[in-house]
């Protein structure tokens, strides 16, 4: 679990340190009030995937101490 937190962690850290470059499109969204729109989808998108990857490592977890058995 700790590896799925700081890999989210330095995810979102690089993340941040890409968004700081001066963007035309990302200016006219934030003009137009629609960047919020793309980073509420972006951020939906995001937690969805974690979500599955979360979700399938327990499922594999489980088939794993089946197989122990």
């Amino acid at each position: 679990m700790k590896k799925y937190i700081l890999t989210l962690l330095f995810s979102f850290t690089c993340f941040l340190g890409l968004a700081q470059n001066e963007i035309e499109m990302a200016d006219k969204f934030r003009a137009d009030g629609k960047i919020y729109v793309v980073i509420a989808v972006v951020l939906v998108i995001l937690i969805g995937l974690f979500i599955y990857l979360f979700s399938l490592d327990k499922k594999v977890s489980a088939l794993e101490k089946e197989l122990k058995k």
